[in-house]
């Protein structure tokens, strides 16, 4: 079975590298990207599985990109890595039908946990909305104070 290939778009390259080393060692394949131009330029020979994509980048932020991919791809699951609870932007994710939200943790171990989460998820659900709940919000808006 072929390994799965993951694009992970953050502009922050130790968040990066440590989710793509982690990642290969349960045997993903990863792609990185360090901006929106970037993700956008390798997205026209990659086929990925899945995209992770932070929602806060400089120049062009996560939804910018998330709606090119739309124009280009309407099922290719892209889930939204964020740090931070704003809940004009997960209406905005949620309205260019991101596949779902990773929340960046600071623990490696879960955010691994929560990354095999959403590939099983992209694949079960590939091409369909998942939308976050009121308990995700509420514990998100928690995070923030």
């Amino acid at each position: 079975m072929a390994k799965k290939k993951i694009l992970v778009v953050d502009d922050e390259p130790d968040f990066v590298n440590v989710i793509r080393l982690r990642l290969e060692a349960h045997n993903y394949e990863v792609v990185t990207a360090f901006s929106g131009k970037e993700a956008l330029q390798k997205l026209t020979s990659l086929k990925p599985d899945a995209v992770f994509l932070d929602i806060m980048m400089p120049n062009l932020d996560g939804l910018q990109v998330l709606k090119k991919i739309r124009s280009r791809n309407k099922d290719l699951p892209v889930f939204i890595i964020t740090a931070f609870s704003n809940e004009e932007r997960f209406r905005l994710a949620k309205k260019l039908s991101a596949s779902g939200f990773l929340v960046k943790t600071g623990d490696l171990q879960k955010e691994i946990q929560n990354i095999k989460n959403v590939i099983g998820v992209a694949d079960k659900y590939r091409g369909r909305v998942v939308v976050p709940s009121k308990s995700f919000l509420s514990k998100l808006r928690r995070k923030r104070l």
